[in-house]
């Protein structure tokens, strides 16, 4: 089986509900309906062999519509073919939920954690959907791109040692 062969059989079970194919660097992207994409990751893992969810990551597109303002993004391997594939589905600001990839790989629960705690993104179904690495308290979602990477008020650093100003002498 080759790549071209994986996409043949999913657009043919998935017609209308997958598209946008994309090669980036030998990678294949294929976009997924939100609706379809436990189906669709189901498919790949007990008929076409994709044994191995190398991971599963949110990205946040800030100048995007509304409904595409995120991205759940999947890696999925068939280590018996060496085939890889990036699986998108976009979610709008307004409803971030998907359902979990849990009850068919194991490995999704802390990727899926790891994605809610700092994305916010919830996962249907998910046994344990709590916070992995920030406190229980916090309310934000820090690797949104909403919210600055430093401290604006921090005096304890000096810019110019971190090539951020230019500086005339």
């Amino acid at each position: 089986m080759d790549k071209q062969e994986v996409i043949d059989q999913l657009s043919q079970r998935f017609e209308g509900h997958i598209g946008n194919l994309e090669e980036t660097c030998g990678l294949t992207t294929i976009q997924v309906r939100r609706a379809y994409i436990f189906e669709v990751i189901k498919f790949l893992k007990e008929d076409l062999s994709f044994n191995f969810l190398t991971d599963l990551c949110a990205v946040h597109f800030p100048d995007n519509d509304e409904e595409m303002r995120f991205a759940m993004v999947y890696h999925i391997h068939n280590l018996f073919e060496n085939l890889r594939l990036r699986l998108r589905v976009f979610l709008p600001e307004s409803d971030l939920t998907i359902d979990s990839m849990t009850p068919l790989f194991a490995s999704a629960n802390w990727q899926e954690r790891e994605t809610y705690d700092f994305f916010g993104v919830i996962f249907n179904g998910h046994p344990n959907l709590v916070r992995i690495m920030n406190m229980d308290e916090m309310e934000v979602f820090p690797m949104r791109k909403e919210f600055p990477m430093e401290d604006a008020g921090r005096v304890d650093k000096d810019d110019r040692f971190f090539g951020r100003t230019i500086h005339n002498e």
